[in-house]
């Protein structure tokens, strides 16, 4: 997921809980008040683990709100009946990535493994383990464990629990309280029930990014039935997530119109990702021809934008998908929406099942992400070239065919 919310519910440093338009303590101030302590808890909880004998693992580490990665020597827990070890091929980097690593929201638990788009090969599975074996090619999303008793987990819902845990920064209640430690690393070990299984064809490279932005657009277009042929959608940026949910309308039948502030994204766009149309959002007379025609819009963009003149687009009862997360609060006139009955929703990630059936539709439709695939080496550099967008459209990290090193 692209600029989560979902890493803002769970931030665990916070002097009060989290809530949108509550004034809470800035990042840094949070940070100089509790971040020793919880740093000192999380080194103890570490080295509790290393002494249960949990395999060696190598990653690459934040230590610090820098945001520097570098060789990280750690381990991870010892498997469990129900868990599935995992040798990490390929690791997309996310925006939420950059925002953890750099403490952002306030709430990184040093020394931070990001990572939450892995594939990967099994390489060992738990006495209790049904639906995986070694050598099967398996991914792992945004998380890795839920309470599995709530009403959101007994609806299929994992990703709307509230004690999900994430795959990276998380921290799991379940194996000792430890943060999680993501797919910046030669091995994970996950619980069956959060392990997806991979399509044969499928680039695996280009596959890694389906994993967060492809379930971010694809579960709201089914929950919201914008994936029937023929129905209009718009597609708000072009960016890592824009440009998935492009490939998924057209792979649904549907007529896409791709709605971008810049002109110059329409010849990739229309010729390359095969878009019906394009507009650009700060051209009044485009916007005004084209409004009242489309079925419903999934918008992207995580920097502030006016909804108002999106919302013109729809038709009446159309319905707004937003999957982005601007840092300041979106404008929502109650005449954009009343008067057509028209609605804006959210949406985080997808749950184990969404993500499931997404693989199983871009395998059919031969989909994956455009990626610029790199070595563990030129992380640091992809890290400054994603906070300035100088990416097309994902940066995949090749976990397998990359030194990491060894940590000092």
């Amino acid at each position: 997921m692209s600029h989560h919310f979902h890493a803002l519910i769970h931030i665990p440093f916070l002097p009060v809980p989290f809530s949108p338009g509550v004034s809470v303590a800035s990042p840094s101030t949070s940070r100089t008040l509790r971040l020793p302590r919880a740093r000192a808890s999380v080194e103890k909880r570490e080295q509790a683990m290393e002494e249960q004998g949990g395999a060696a693992a190598l990653g690459w580490a934040a230590r610090d709100a820098t945001g520097v990665l570098s060789p990280y020597n750690f381990s991870r827990r010892v498997p469990r009946d129900d868990d599935v070890t995992i040798k990490v091929l390929y690791c997309g980097i996310c925006h939420t990535d950059l925002h953890i690593i750099k403490n952002d929201w306030g709430n990184a638990m040093y020394p931070v493994v990001p990572g939450h788009e892995i594939v990967g090969v099994v390489t060992g599975v738990g006495g209790g383990v049904t639906k995986f074996k070694a050598g099967d090619t398996v991914g792992v999303g945004y998380f890795v464990g839920s309470c599995r008793s709530c009403d959101s987990c007994g609806q299929g819902n994992e990703n709307y629990c509230a004690g999900v845990v994430l795959t990276s920064n998380g921290v799991d209640a379940a194996h000792g309280g430890t943060a999680t430690k993501g797919g910046f690393s030669d091995v994970i070990v996950v619980s069956e029930h959060y392990v997806l299984r991979v399509p044969d064809g499928l680039a695996l490279d280009r596959t890694a990014p389906l994993l967060c932005a492809g379930v971010t657009v694809y579960s709201p277009m089914m929950r919201h039935g914008l994936n029937a042929p023929g129905k209009h959608l718009g597609v708000v940026g072009l960016g890592g997530l824009g440009h998935v949910a492009v490939k998924f309308g057209k792979a649904f039948g549907m007529k896409v119109t791709v709605i971008s502030t810049s002109p110059s994204k329409r010849q990739e766009a229309v010729e390359h990702l095969g878009a019906d149309d394009f507009l650009v959002s700060r051209d009044a007379e485009q916007m005004k021809a084209a409004a009242g025609t489309m079925d419903g819009i999934i918008d992207t963009v995580s920097a502030w934008h006016p909804i108002t003149p999106l919302l013109a687009l729809m038709k009446p009862l159309g319905q707004m998908v937003v999957v982005g997360v601007p840092n300041k609060p979106l404008e929502l006139p109650v005449y954009a929406i009343v008067p057509g009955g028209k609605g804006v929703a959210g949406n985080s990630v997808g749950s184990v099942g969404d993500c499931q059936a997404m693989l199983e539709f871009a395998g059919k439709h031969g989909i994956g992400a455009e990626v610029e695939v790199i070595k563990m080496d030129y992380v640091n550099t992809a890290i400054e070239r994603l906070e300035k967008n100088d990416v097309r459209y994902r940066f995949v990290i090749d976990v397998a065919g990359s030194n990491l090193g060894s940590a000092a």
